[in-house]
């Protein structure tokens, strides 16, 4: 008999017993379900929600595999600037490394077990207690919260907003399908608000920024949005932006590889462009308004607000995570709005709330995040005034057919 047989029995007999949603996880991890459908009408398709996380998580591989090897680029780099050494950057003498790729491996693996270790034990604690089968929504989640946190973030740190994140942000609606809030987003909430100084400043991009009592060190990791707040000269090319050969959250800082990543989000049908395109549209509507104030001569440089506010509006795509929320995070089919219409608005205003936070907080240059949470509670209500007004418009034809 052979292994999925067997299991197939083992699964006959876990049936109605308590730890019966935990083993059909494991057996539909590995295997496609041997469940059928007796009646009714059903739509075949070769997609479900297992296959379409897993499209999500290919998409976020790439990020995954250059923010690993960026660690140890950033590690070696400001080490190197800290003995006064300044080196050109080198695709294949000194960033593809086996050096950095240790080094990466070393800080950041670590963080991808933790997520996915502690977010599935608490999806399986809920399974077995609500007795209903445990859902693949977190497999997504799992791989999205190592990208969008500091290298150096202490593990026991991330395990505990895991839990609060999958706990508040998803199983206290139902479950997946039922959050409104994006599970990812609540947990990098919470590491925010719960440990801000492990998740703002200018030492906490890159490893061994700090010493183990906290004190800076001479290594440096300024973001190009700490330098922008503080109104200082930018040290990086438009290139390294680009590219992503800059400090910042793991998987992050590769606008390139993003695209990619949306691209083929948006060719598997998986991911909205309305959504995206939107969501950058919003966001250089707002950096342009932010250029005009400064032409227009009312802010000078003596401003607060100078430094974010004087940055080309384009250059906001380039500089923090918009471009990374507005492809991994805004487009999540849960917490976003559904109707065609819901979902430009929705991305409008995702990108255009999160440049003025970026500006007008210089405490939190990284708006995007909020601006996300903030528009999945309104989604649901922008999508019913848009079914609203359909429905409105046609009422009103349908008057003006009769007359």
């Amino acid at each position: 008999m052979s292994i999925k047989s067997k299991l197939h029995v083992i699964k006959e007999k876990f049936k109605g017993k308590t730890m019966a949603p935990a083993f059909n996880a494991f057996h539909t991890f590995l295997f496609t379900p041997n469940d059928v459908t007796t009646s009714g009408t059903h739509i075949k398709v070769a997609d479900d929600l297992k296959r379409t996380m897993n499209t999500v998580i290919m998409s976020l591989v790439p990020c995954l595999i250059f923010g690993i090897f960026n660690a140890g680029y950033q590690h070696n780099l400001a080490i190197d600037i800290s003995n006064g050494i300044h080196t050109q950057l080198s695709l294949f003498g000194n960033f593809l490394t086996f050096d950095n790729l240790m080094i990466g491996s070393i800080k950041v693996l670590p963080l991808v077990i933790v997520s996915y270790v502690v977010g599935l034990t608490v999806e399986f604690i809920f399974a077995v207690i609500k007795g209903h089968e445990v859902e693949e929504g977190y497999l997504v989640t799992g791989m999205l919260v190592p990208l969008i946190v500091p290298v150096d973030l202490p593990l026991w740190m991330l395990a505990v907003s895991v839990v609060f994140g999958v706990i508040i942000g998803k199983e206290v609606f139902g479950g997946t399908g039922m959050n409104i809030l994006n599970p990812a987003l609540t947990i990098r909430a919470f590491l925010f608000f719960a440990y801000p100084t492990w998740m703002s400043g200018d030492k906490v991009w890159v490893h061994d920024a700090v010493n183990r009592s906290g004190t800076p060190e001479a290594i440096s990791g300024e973001t190009i949005l700490g330098s922008y707040a503080q109104n200082q000269d930018i040290i990086y090319s438009l290139s390294d932006m680009f590219y992503g050969f800059i400090p910042g959250s793991v998987g992050e800082t590769s606008k390139l590889l993003i695209l990619f990543g949306a691209l083929f989000l948006i060719f598997s049908k998986i991911g909205s462009w309305r959504i995206i395109v939107s969501t950058l549209l919003g966001a250089l509507v707002m950096g342009l308004i932010f250029n005009e104030v400064i032409d227009s001569g009312i802010i000078n440089e003596s401003s607060k607000f100078y430094g974010l506010m004087s940055v080309p509006y384009w250059q906001h795509l380039l500089i923090g995570s918009i471009l990374f929320g507005a492809v991994f995070m805004a487009t999540d089919p849960v917490t976003a709005a559904q109707t065609n219409k819901g979902k430009w608005i929705y991305g409008f205003l995702i990108g255009f709330i999160s440049i003025m936070i970026r500006v007008f907080n210089p405490a939190y240059p990284e708006g995007v995040f909020l601006a996300i949470l903030l528009m999945n509670v309104f989604a649901p209500t922008i999508d019913h005034f848009v079914v609203q007004s359909n429905v409105k418009m046609r009422l009103n034809r349908l008057k003006i057919k009769n007359i």
